[in-house]
């Protein structure tokens, strides 16, 4: 059967063939870059501080008084980040300037030194998130490590679509609910046995949070993250491989989304990131 006609049969199959060329050089690929987009200055392990706003004055500093308590390296008193009405202002000397989101773009935090401090708004309240790249999560870090590749774990499954999105309520590491739009939900096959999981739409993507009988054992116990094109001809190719751990897995500076009930996967995914453990 000539190649290409086998992995159109595979895939509809529920099982999408591994020995397409590259593919191995893909893997490999998505997890070197995986572990340098979280060792970057700006990553996840240069997150130092998360601080919860209060109505009025918020003073900066490294005094221990200050509310935005900051690194040792910095002077007691650098400012003030006020909040009133939802509105967040930053005052630093004599420049005063709006904070209005979380982008790690040029003008989507406030830089104090090294540290950049991004607002964030969560649950009904606002946050400063600070980062440090010098950061004891950052200079400690070992590396990522990660189950053997396997083919099997790289499934096409079919994808049921809403007639309109349904909006899917996610619960949070800290125990708050954010509402996330769901398309549908996907169906595929695993040694002969049907799952289903239900994503959320992030951008032109799906966006799975699932956790299954790995979760806590080998894998990180809250839970993964694995995203997915959306379906084509009402099909959704799902590559565990690519399965990833949440940013709390490093840091409890964070926000993490956890898995619905629904995305409960009783069957145990020995494909991507295994727990980290560190040093």
């Amino acid at each position: 059967m000539p190649l290409r006609l086998a992995l159109f049969v595979m895939a509809w199959s529920g099982i999408v063939a591994a020995a397409e060329p590259g593919y191995l050089a893909e893997i490999q690929r998505f997890r070197r870059d995986r572990e340098a987009t979280l060792k970057a200055e700006d990553g996840y392990l240069a997150l130092a501080g998360l601080f919860w706003l209060k109505e009025g004055v918020n003073r900066m500093g490294s005094d221990a008084a200050s509310e935005i308590l900051l690194p040792p390296s910095t002077p007691p008193q650098v400012g003030v980040i006020e909040l009133h009405g939802g509105r967040v202002t930053a005052r630093v000397g004599q420049q005063t300037r709006e904070l209005v989101g979380e982008s790690t773009g040029p003008d989507g935090f406030l830089a104090v030194g090294v540290l950049k401090l991004h607002l964030l708004h969560r649950g009904g309240r606002y946050a400063i998130r600070l980062r440090d790249p010098e950061s004891e999560v950052r200079r400690k870090f070992t590396a990522l490590r990660w189950y053997p590749i396997r083919e099997d774990y790289l499934v096409s499954g079919e994808f049921h679509a809403y007639e309109k999105p349904r909006t899917l309520s996610i619960t949070t590491i800290l125990g708050y609910a954010d509402p996330m739009a769901s398309p549908g939900y996907l169906a595929f096959r695993i040694r002969g046995r049907e799952y289903h999981l239900q994503p959320v739409l992030s951008g032109k993507q799906l966006f799975f949070i699932f956790r299954d009988r790995t979760s806590g054992r080998r894998t990180y116990p809250a839970g993964r993250f694995l995203y997915a094109d959306l379906p084509r001809d009402g099909r959704v190719t799902l590559d565990f491989n690519k399965a990833y751990n949440p940013p709390c897995a490093f840091s409890p500076y964070t926000t993490c989304p956890l898995p619905p009930r629904q995305n409960h996967l009783p069957v145990s995914i020995e494909a991507g990131e295994l727990n980290y453990v560190g040093k």
